[in-house]
């Protein structure tokens, strides 16, 4: 059954429009050309720490599969990791699994 991870980030302070270029230019082309689907980016409407994602997997083997091609690369290690430390807070990541409901679109 295919599932999304819902990520919020906190965007460290002032740091909204350098991250969403970051992560719009770099992180999800990056992470889409790894085979990723990639349902949606948002930010908050008032809140400029607030920033959320959405990726679907058709399984968790196809998840464990794409998580190492993207997490394990050399272009993750070096480039992409060491910059997302200044623009987000790690430590305040949040994951959470979802279903789509049966009346959802998101099948």
């Amino acid at each position: 059954m295919a599932f999304y991870e819902l990520r919020r980030y906190t965007v460290r302070p002032g740091k909204m429009e350098k991250w969403l270029e970051f992560m719009e230019g770099t992180i999800i082309p990056f992470q889409v050309s790894k085979g990723m689907v990639i349902t949606g980016s948002y930010r908050g409407e008032d809140d400029d720490s607030v920033y959320f994602w959405t990726r679907r997997f058709e399984s968790e083997e196809q998840r464990e599969t794409l998580y190492a091609a993207v997490y394990e690369s050399d272009f993750w290690k070096n480039e992409v990791a060491p910059q997302v430390v200044d623009l987000i807070d790690r430590d305040l990541i949040q994951v959470t699994r979802v279903v789509p409901t049966p009346l959802s679109v998101a099948h």
